[in-house]
Order: structure tokens, then C-alpha cells, then sequence
């Protein structure tokens, strides 16, 4: 039996992959963005924090490495509108990669704030900086510097689990492989392309 493949079929479908890594890259930026913060707030309440608030990021940290992002996804998706929550599939990707990538953000951060050489803080107190100064012009930036390339990697990571928000029709790269191969039946050259994209 011979086999051909034709990816000019698939490639002739460029516009849907066009749009698929354009929603794959935006969903991944914006998610880097808000998910870098959530880690770096929950990184503080867990290092400085009160008590309380300390439990309440571990928890969300546990709960949420502890899960698999197609379960967090399709909580957030299918789950939410049960408690009279709407959400388009594209707001809920984003929910859900925020999340996720906020819980790992914040152990990755954490790390980077342990490792702040305890002299930095006394210079900052002998500054007279307040709390907030000192986390945010002494502690945070060398942390940030310290933890970047594993920050990055999480990055990478979320964005390769964002295939999985095709599950729910959003129309990233995985979404627009799918969508081509069931019009063309070429799923092996489909999913080669969006691979190799």
C-alpha cells in the first residue's frame, strides 16, 4: 500500500493556521502576563503574608498543581455556567491558563525570593524603605532574575497545553488543524504543519 501525502491541501487552509497561531500566541501572552502576576502576589502572601492568606495561596497552589489543566479547563468552561457563570470558550481559556500558570508562577517566584540574600534586606531597612519598597525595589527584581529561565519554561509549557482549548472550540492552532483535516481528511499532513508551526 503507498502512501502520499499532499500538504499543499492542508497549506492552502493557511488562513485558519494563520488565525489559529495568532489565538495560540495571544492566549499565551495574555496568560503570561496575568499569570506572572497572580504567581508574584502569591508568592509574597505565602513568603510575607499573614497566616491566613498564606493557607489560601498554598491551597490554590495545591489544588491547582494537583489537577490536570483539561480538568481545570473544563471546570472553568462547563462548571461555571452551572453557577451562573457564562463564559465564551476564549475567556475561559484564558481563565484557565491564568490560573494555571498563576499557581506554578507563584512557586517558581517563591523560590527566587528565598534565595534574596538576607543582607539585602537589612541595607533596605537601613534605607528606611517600607515593606512594600522593599519587596518591590529590593527583593523582587533580583528574584524575577534569579527564577526567569524556569519562568519561561512554565511559559513554553502553558502555551503547549493551550492545544487542549480546542477541546472547548477555541480556535487556536490545534482547533484549526482539527477543523482542516476534518474538511480535507489529511489529518496526518494537518497535524505535521501545525507541529512543525
Amino acid at each position: 500500500m503507498k502512501i502520499e501525502l499532499d500538504f499543499l491541501a492542508v497549506l492552502a487552509q493557511w488562513p485558519l493556521l494563520v488565525k489559529g497561531v495568532a489565538w495560540t500566541l495571544g492566549l499565551t501572552a495574555l496568560s503570561a502576563v496575568l499569570g506572572g502576576i497572580v504567581g508574584v502576589v502569591c508568592a509574597w502572601a505565602r513568603a510575607y503574608g499573614a497566616k491566613p492568606l498564606a493557607r489560601i495561596a498554598a491551597t490554590y497552589v495545591e489544588l491547582v498543581r494537583n489537577t490536570p489543566f483539561i480538568v481545570q479547563l473544563f471546570f472553568v468552561f462547563f462548571g461555571l455556567p452551572a453557577a451562573g457563570v457564562k463564559l465564551t470558550p476564549e475567556i475561559a481559556s484564558i481563565i484557565a491558563m491564568v490560573v494555571n500558570l498563576g499557581a506554578y508562577a507563584t512557586e517558581i517566584v517563591r523560590a527566587g525570593l528565598d534565595a534574596t540574600p538576607r543582607g539585602q534586606y537589612d541595607a533596605a531597612k537601613a534605607l528606611g524603605l517600607n515593606r512594600l519598597q522593599m519587596f518591590r525595589l529590593v527583593v523582587l527584581p533580583p528574584a524575577l532574575a534569579k527564577v526567569w529561565p524556569a519562568m519561561v519554561s512554565q511559559i513554553i509549557i502553558v502555551m503547549l497545553g493551550s492545544a487542549v482549548c480546542g477541546q472547548i472550540s477555541t480556535e487556536e492552532l490545534s482547533y484549526a488543524a482539527n477543523l482542516i483535516q476534518s474538511r480535507n481528511f489529511r489529518a496526518f499532513e494537518s497535524f505535521i504543519i501545525a507541529g512543525a508551526i
